[in-house]
């Protein structure tokens, strides 16, 4: 059995990877070459094809490869694995507010052009902002649904910082088919879902490898940056039941059954005596 889904796995992923490149070739490289001149087009091809068509068949290769667990890692815009997934939180986008809000932590802005420029600035000079925007991270096919924040000082270059996606429960008849991973759907307002999050700590700036923009550099101890989250908010009364899972066991949880990680998952239950659901 194993074997056989390896296989369709390993044709998945040869399908996802041709139509690709079928994709940036015959499609985007002829259309391009019929309006621009052949440099132009080499140019906005490797742009489409390297910026939206591969991060996307990378998206999509990741998840026939996690089908029924969630992810180890979430992936940046351009396919690679990025901030580990180290928390999940049972409840409402209400309560996750709440809870975060007790603790003094503060929901990020949208990321736009204006919080953008304005996260810049600050950037550069050094001055707060304590509802700096996110980057875009991904998880279940879309960016994030909600993240939190707390400045360590006065600093925007350094903070703790959480990012979640909601997954809904409805939808479990599909968890062997491909559309459950893909779907982009936000879970219904008001519904009691599990927040998967993740957590790191910012330490200060730096450049990224391949394009040399400056960003945020992150501490490498996940794990430390979990048990504070954790404890900030145990502490404040805002949660209830909690475990901890080791990679590849079987946690609380209606069917998002299996979370695979290289270090542990918190899980907790949103709200003073909460319980986490049963299977």
């Amino acid at each position: 059995m194993r074997l056989l889904v390896r296989t369709l796995q390993r044709l998945a992923i040869f399908a996802i990877g041709a139509i690709s490149v079928w994709l940036i070739v015959f499609v985007v490289f002829d259309f391009a070459d019929q309006e621009l001149p052949v440099y132009f087009a080499l140019l906005a091809t490797y742009a489409i094809g390297a910026y939206v068509i591969l991060p996307y068949a990378v998206r999509m290769g990741l998840k026939v490869l996690q089908r029924r667990r969630v992810p180890s890692f979430t992936v940046a815009a351009d396919g690679l694995p990025a901030d580990p997934v180290n928390l999940v939180l049972f409840g409402t986008r209400d309560e996750l507010r709440t809870a975060f809000a007790t603790i003094g932590w503060v929901e990020a802005d949208k990321l736009s052009l204006a919080s953008s420029w304005r996260m810049a600035k600050a950037f550069v000079l050094n001055r707060p902002y304590p509802a700096a925007p996110f980057s875009t991270l991904y998880l279940f096919g879309r960016g994030q649904d909600i993240g939190f924040q707390k400045a360590i000082g006065d600093s925007p270059r350094k903070r703790h910082h959480v990012r979640f996606w909601g997954r809904s429960l409805e939808d479990t008849q599909d968890i062997d088919t491909a559309s459950f991973w893909l779907n982009t759907d936000v879970p219904a307002p008001g519904a009691r879902v599990p927040w998967v999050g993740a957590g790191t700590r910012d330490t200060g700036f730096g450049l990224t490898k391949l394009t040399f923009q400056i960003t945020h550099r992150t501490d490498a101890d996940t794990n430390a940056e979990r048990d504070y989250i954790v404890g900030e908010l145990r502490d404040a009364g805002a949660l209830g039941e909690a475990v901890s899972v080791e990679a590849g066991d079987r946690i609380p949880g209606e069917h998002v059954n299996r979370y695979i990680t290289d270090g542990d998952v918190a899980v907790a239950a949103l709200g003073k005596d909460a319980a986490l659901p049963r299977v």
